[in-house]
């Protein structure tokens, strides 16, 4: 079966994401968010044989320091994909998260003041 291009330019993948994640829909860290930054780990390990061709471009896109967002993007993949695959890969030791910045929510004194501001505009 052919994968066609419609005229907008979205191309179906012939394989389901849920496939290539084997069935998971979460990656095993809740730390990994769009904007968290990843980098190959350089030990000199190679990936299993077993490894699939999304592992492999994700970790050879990887080699300098990316947003998880911008690697699913170099790769055409969801970033719920991607999500889960680094999260693998970051499992196995093969990537590292740089950055997880710990998001602070802001005070509710704040929030309020924020929005008193909106209400006098």
């Amino acid at each position: 079966m052919a994968t066609q291009t419609p005229a907008d330019g979205y191309r179906d993948h012939p394989v389901r994401s849920y496939v290539l994640t084997g069935g998971r829909a979460h990656p095993s860290r809740n730390t990994l968010r769009p904007e968290t930054l990843l980098c190959a780990v350089d030990d000199g390990r190679e990936l299993p044989v077993g490894a699939g061709r999304h592992e492999r471009a994700l970790l050879e896109t990887c080699r300098g320091t990316l947003a998880l967002a911008e690697l699913a993007a170099y790769l055409s993949l969801p970033t719920s994909l991607a999500a889960v695959l680094a999260s693998d890969l970051v499992d196995a030791g093969y990537l590292t998260i740089r950055s997880h910045g710990e998001h602070v929510l802001p005070g509710v004194d704040l929030l309020e003041e924020v929005l008193d501001g909106l209400r006098r505009f």
